[in-house]
């Protein structure tokens, strides 16, 4: 059998590498690394990943941002998100976003290669301690695609994620290849939807909500 190739995209380099020795020993290949969601997109096109091992918090675009996006544009790329996060609205989250599984960072070496064998051939998998979370759900009758409760969409929030990192209104335009008028739009929409009309209150949102992470 040929090994499963695999997408790292975590900002901290040291933690790629540890995935990265722990992958090899699992006889898995590793065939790109990207420091955020963004980068991860891209590197998609040129590595032809099965599977992505997609942190959660990472600057630029988040994990969750990220998945959607592949989600819509490679869905035969299949994300694990890994998180230190074990709440129910991480992993809602992480689902609607289009996540085939969703792993906790304390999970050990047996877990990892169980996860990422059962996405690769076509199953999901949720980390034990997170999947009570979706019995839940489905005994209340909820589904994970529902809409997002806070109206953005994925554009909106790739924007609001630059916006509280500090990038200035033309910087926000060029990465996103759109022009400051529609940037001027998202960001109006952004304020309008959440009911947040300035700068520090949408700090504190992306902080509450896990779109972008204080050091």
């Amino acid at each position: 059998m040929k090994p499963i190739r695999i997408l790292l995209a975590d900002d901290h380099a040291l933690v790629r590498a540890g995935f990265r020795a722990l992958l090899q020993d699992l006889g898995m290949e590793v065939v790109g690394e990207a420091g955020n969601g963004r980068e991860a997109i891209r590197l998609i096109e040129t590595c032809k990943p099965e599977v992505v091992l997609m942190d959660l918090a990472m600057p630029e675009l988040n994990g969750l941002e990220a998945t959607a996006r592949i989600a819509q544009e490679y869905p035969q790329v299949r994300v694990i998100l890994v998180s230190m996060h074990s709440s129910a609205e991480y992993v809602r989250r992480a689902l609607r976003a289009g996540a085939a599984g969703y792993l906790l960072k304390e999970a050990n070496p047996n877990e990892f290669e169980l996860a990422i064998t059962s996405v690769a051939r076509g199953d999901s998998y949720l980390s034990p301690a997170v999947a009570k979370f979706v019995v839940a759900d489905y005994t209340k009758g909820a589904t994970p695609d529902e809409e997002s409760p806070d109206g953005l969409t994925v554009r909106h929030r790739e924007v609001l994620q630059l916006m509280v990192e500090g990038h200035a209104r033309q910087e926000v335009a060029n990465k996103l290849h759109i022009s400051v008028k529609t940037f001027d739009t998202y960001r109006a929409q952004i304020m309008e939807r959440l009911d947040v009309h300035d700068l520090a209150g949408l700090v504190r949102y992306a902080v509450r909500t896990g779109l972008i992470r204080i050091e």
